[in-house]
């Protein structure tokens, strides 16, 4: 498998595209639908499907249009999370207006994880329907904003919670400490640096 990730948008949201056999899982496209799509092409990589950690508007604002140049994407999101979409806190006018798109639960990605050799973790706390996805031959952890390099992702936004959070990380701290950790916004981390020195996994 290889992988791509690079910032979208603004808020500098971490987008990767897991590639292997030509086809690539899109994760995050928090905006930059474009830039997206070119990549894409240019390398002549199917999309079959994208994930979603969480719903928060700079982590889905290109899906609607990634969805209108590759028609039938589905765009996998846990439930809890499907009514933030269109929530009218769920913006930021102008770069991210209000948006709406079809979502598939992620329970229904077990055939596809199985063959792309990753699992869902749910990490709610950020938002009700928080995942993260792991890829354990890979040794890798999109970790959306759950887990950041030495912090968390905050609770204080509707539907957040800490105590809620803090039972998620120890989903995480449980990984195998080489893991690679790449977070919804900044650097790239590791299970094990984490361990050490994220006050959060104390």
């Amino acid at each position: 498998m290889e992988r791509y990730t690079f910032e979208v948008g603004s808020f500098a949201v971490n987008c990767s595209l897991l590639v292997e056999d030509g086809e690539a899982l899109v994760v995050d496209p928090g905006q930059e639908a474009e830039r997206i799509e070119r990549r894409l092409r240019e390398k002549g990589w199917t999309p079959v499907a994208i994930l979603l950690t969480h719903a928060h508007f700079d982590h889905i604002g290109a899906v609607a249009e990634l969805q209108r140049r590759f028609p039938g994407l589905k765009a996998y999101l846990d439930a809890p999370d499907a009514e933030v979409i269109a929530h009218p806190f769920n913006q930021l006018n102008p770069e991210y207006p209000p948006t709406d798109f079809p979502v598939a639960p992620v329970a229904g990605l077990e055939a596809l994880a199985a063959a792309k050799g990753f699992r869902v973790i749910r990490t709610p706390g950020h938002t009700p329907g928080g995942v993260c996805y792991y890829f354990p031959q890979a040794g890798l952890l999109l970790s959306g904003d759950t887990l950041f390099a030495g912090s968390v992702g905050r609770t204080d936004l509707p539907g957040g919670d800490m105590a809620t959070l803090m039972k998620s990380l120890e989903r995480l701290k449980a990984l195998p400490p080489a893991t690679v950790v790449v977070p919804g916004h900044g650097s790239e981390t590791t299970i094990a640096r984490e361990l050490a020195g994220n006050p959060f996994l104390q």
